[in-house]
């Protein structure tokens, strides 16, 4: 029986939210991924880097004011920054939790950017918080660079960067001849590097993209049999935490669409999840899509748990 192939987007619960964290937390995450991959699943890989990438952006101002001859690093930097270093304690974690049941595999990670339209409305309305907290004074300095801030009343200002839509992984022939050979691939941590076609160049821009955005995406250029994306809950809600909550078991993307309609899903955490179930159903009608919690993605692959999503 061939492996059933599969891409596993990994939220921030899976990893952590501190460098210390992270190791511990990838070590849980590493036990639920080999026993997907005992499970005949054949995986790629792809994470989220929220507070990771935030950390890092913040590490690299903070010592462009100590140090005044480093210049800070562009968003497009912290992203490639948080992409190795996500992705080698991953591998790291996941290669000797294969191991410890005897099973040889390659895990690679594939630095991924990923292109997105310079005109994207997004770049005009950015919606992401990153970096520390400034004083009103040097979100005044931020504006006068051409950035964007935003007040967060009692706490001071962030920088808020764009969100624009994916439009093409660049290493996705690397990372489907990976997959293709039977290795665990980590690719795309992040959202990817988003850059820019300038002719023969790629440009790195100042965005992220969603996780979730391009995990539908990479599932279905790779033609996935299953798109699995792992959060803090272990199900899919109408009513999410209201009285008349209920957990959803399976659902047609029509439907889900409907609930869109209704204003079911929260911005930010269960809609991009959804519109990505969506994206990915209608490249590849014939898979289908599991939302569920780490600690339940085991039962849920076999049916007993989870959210499953069809076309």
């Amino acid at each position: 029986m061939m492996s059933k192939k599969a891409v596993v987007s990994l939220g921030h619960d899976a990893l952590g939210y501190t460098t210390m964290a992270q190791l511990d937390a990838v070590k849980v995450t590493a036990k639920a991924l080999a026993d997907l991959i005992e499970a005949d699943y054949q995986l790629t890989i792809t994470h989220s880097n929220g507070p990771q990438v935030s950390m890092i952006h913040k590490a690299m101002t903070e010592l462009r004011r100590v140090y005044i001859d480093y210049t800070p690093a562009p968003m497009c930097v912290c992203s490639a920054m948080s992409q190795g270093y996500v992705g080698y304690d991953i591998q790291n974690s996941l290669k000797a939790e294969l191991l410890s049941r005897g099973i040889s595999k390659t895990v690679s990670t594939i630095l991924t950017q990923v292109t997105v339209d310079p005109y994207d409305e997004a770049f005009y309305e950015p919606t992401k918080l990153i970096g520390r907290y400034m004083s009103a004074e040097d979100a005044e300095m931020e504006v006068k660079k051409g950035n964007f801030v935003k007040e967060e009343e009692g706490q001071g200002f962030r920088r808020i960067i764009a969100a624009p839509r994916p439009i093409d992984i660049v290493e996705i022939e690397a990372i489907r001849t990976l997959a293709d050979a039977g290795q665990i691939v980590i690719a795309c941590g992040g959202g990817g590097i988003p850059v820019i076609e300038q002719k023969h160049a790629l440009k790195g821009a100042s965005a992220v993209i969603e996780k979730d955005a391009i995990a539908g995406k990479l599932a279905g250029d790779l033609r996935s049999d299953e798109l699995i994306i792992l959060t803090s809950v272990p199900n899919v809600y109408r009513n999410y935490q209201k009285e008349n909550q209920e957990a959803l078991a399976s659902l047609t993307a029509a439907k889900a669409k409907e609930l869109i309609a209704e204003g079911q899903f929260e911005e930010g955490t269960m809609l991009p999840k959804i519109e990505a179930a969506i994206s990915y159903l209608a490249a590849n009608p014939a898979g289908s899509v599991l939302i569920t919690s780490l600690s339940e993605v085991a039962d849920a692959v076999k049916g007993k748990a989870g959210t499953r999503i069809t076309a």
